[in-house]
Formats: structure tokens, C-alpha cells, sequence
């Protein structure tokens, strides 16, 4: 088994906010990137943040928070098309082959992705953010995005676009085995100046191809370590999955 620990999700690098979460009962909201604004796509499958306008109306409502004056959101995102990747509705996920996707390539069935995002919670808590896995995939089968047929260009960002990466991949993953957590699990601290794994939570891991845990970049999606250690903890989580994005 192999497995990679992958960051996504809206952030101050990319969207210049974060998605929000209820750092009592762990229910967020998961809100992807913005497209470059050069990005041209195939008519019809561009996807606008305009979409995600109702989980997030609705999370605010649950939580008795303003969207806008509470939790920031910057409204130019309603005038962008965002980069839905990982795309938990259609169970996909794109990225560079060559760069940071390389150790995506030679996935095979039953390997897996964890994704994780840094998360701004609605309530006081010990840090800025929350880090905490917000999806998983067993992969089933990755292809080379130039060979994806057209009647299913639609299901990933990367195949969205009139013209797909050289060495762009798209990775598919298990129905019934995979998604959005129905809950996030959170993973990260503040630790020597950066975010980083919690060091219990690396340890039950048996740790990562990255510094201390850092995960407050991630160029390069690290490698578990122990990958079935890691799973067998995943699964004593008991999460369930969200058949969706929201």
C-alpha cells in the first residue's frame, strides 16, 4: 500500500481566505482554489464558486455566523471559477505528473490519498487555523489526462480546460470507499514557528516523509511512512463520507 498525505482546499495563498469550521463539532465547509484567471475551458464545464453559495448560506444559518461580516468571505470569489479539485462528487482528484503529482503516477488500486486543508474556525481556539483530513480516496485506476475520453472531460478541473497539461494526471477513486469526511479530523498544531502534525497523532501515524510533520506547505505531497498504520487509524475513526462536495 502506498499513500500520500495531500493539501487542498481554499487558503490565503490561493483565494486569500479560508474555509470555515466548527472546531466543537468538526462540520466544515470544503471550498476549493480559484482558477488562474488565463485558464480557458471547454464550453459548459466551467464551475463557479456561485455553487457553493448554499452549503455555505446554510452553515452560517446553523451556526448563527454572517458570512460576509463573521467569517470574511471576500465576494469577489462570485465573479471567479474556481479549480474544484478534488472533486468529491465525481470522486476525482488532477494534478502536474512530472511535479506535484509525480508520486501519483504509479498509483495503483488500492492505494490511497488523504487530504487534508487548513480550516478557520468560527469559534475561540488554541490556533488561527484547524489542519484537519477533510477526504479520502482508495484509488482505482490514475490516467493521463490527455487520454481521458470526452464524454468524461467533465469530471475534473484538469479536463475541464481546452487543453490539458502535457503530464497532467487524474486520479480515480473506489465509490463507497471514498469522498468528503462527513466530519473533519483534526491533525495539526502550531509547533516551532509552522503547522505541523500533532506529534501523538504523527507517532500513531508512524510518521511522514516531511521535517517534524510540517504541513504548512506542501510543494510536494509527503509519503506515509507506515501507510497501513495510518489506515488501520483512519478507519478506528469511524467517519463517514459525504456523497458530494457539501
Amino acid at each position: 500500500m502506498k499513500g500520500l498525505l495531500v493539501r487542498v482546499g481554499i487558503d490565503q495563498s490561493y483565494g486569500h481566505w479560508n474555509a470555515p469550521v466548527d472546531p466543537v463539532s468538526n462540520e466544515f465547509v470544503y471550498v476549493p482554489i480559484p482558477e488562474s484567471t488565463e485558464s480557458q475551458f471547454v464550453q459548459g464545464l466551467e464551475r463557479s464558486y456561485s455553487e457553493f453559495m448554499p452549503a455555505l448560506t446554510a452553515f452560517c444559518s446553523a451556526h448563527r455566523r454572517h458570512l460576509y461580516d463573521d467569517l470574511k468571505f471576500p465576494s469577489e470569489l462570485l465573479g471567479r471559477y474556481m479549480h474544484l479539485d478534488p472533486d468529491f462528487d465525481t470522486l476525482t482528484y488532477g494534478d502536474q505528473g512530472s511535479r506535484r503529482g509525480a508520486g501519483m503516477v504509479e498509483m495503483k488500486d488500492g492505494d490511497f490519498l488523504a487530504f487534508y486543508a487548513g480550516l478557520r474556525p468560527i469559534r475561540k481556539w488554541n490556533h488561527n487555523l484547524l489542519y484537519a483530513l477533510v477526504g479520502l480516496y482508495i484509488v482505482e485506476e490514475v490516467k493521463m489526462a490527455h487520454d481521458v475520453a470526452s464524454e468524461r472531460r467533465w469530471e475534473n478541473a484538469h479536463t475541464r480546460k481546452k487543453e490539458t497539461g502535457s503530464m497532467d494526471i487524474v486520479v480515480y477513486a473506489k465509490k463507497g470507499f471514498s469522498g468528503r469526511l462527513n466530519r473533519c479530523i483534526p491533525i495539526g498544531e502550531w509547533r516551532d514557528n509552522a503547522y505541523r502534525v500533532r506529534e501523538d497523532v504523527l507517532h500513531t501515524w508512524g510518521g511522514l516523509k516531511v521535517k517534524d510533520g510540517f504541513i504548512q506547505r506542501s510543494a510536494v505531497p509527503p509519503p506515509f511512512l507506515d501507510p497501513e498504520k495510518f489506515f488501520r487509524w483512519f478507519q478506528e475513526k469511524e467517519i463517514g463520507f459525504i456523497k458530494g462536495n457539501n
